[in-house]
């Protein structure tokens, strides 16, 4: 599975600029990775592993603004279209999974 996060988060004082970009490195250092500039998104394996997330999410969100999150499955990931401009190099376009036997 997948977890989007958009977010539209105030940079009008410094204390809101603060607040923003420890919101984005959070999301950074959680393993999202950013695929616009209000949009990240991570890998998780299960809905266990979403809940989680959802929970550490929910701890780190700045007092204002607004903040979506969206899970969708690797099929649907997969479905997505480029419409403008260019993968770049670190985007996945699929879920790399290990197996074990």
């Amino acid at each position: 599975m997948w977890l989007f996060v958009f977010f539209d988060l105030p940079v009008g004082t410094k204390t809101d600029r603060r607040a923003a970009t420890r919101f984005r490195n959070f999301l950074l250092k959680d393993g999202y990775m950013m695929l616009q500039f209000s949009v990240y998104a991570r890998i998780c394996n299960g809905q266990d592993r979403v809940t989680k997330h959802l929970q550490r999410l929910k701890s780190q969100i700045p007092q204002s603004g607004s903040v979506r999150a969206m899970q969708i499955t690797d099929k649907q990931y997969e479905r997505m279209s480029i419409l403008v401009g260019e993968k770049k190099n670190n985007e996945k376009t699929k879920a790399e999974q290990l197996v074990l036997f």
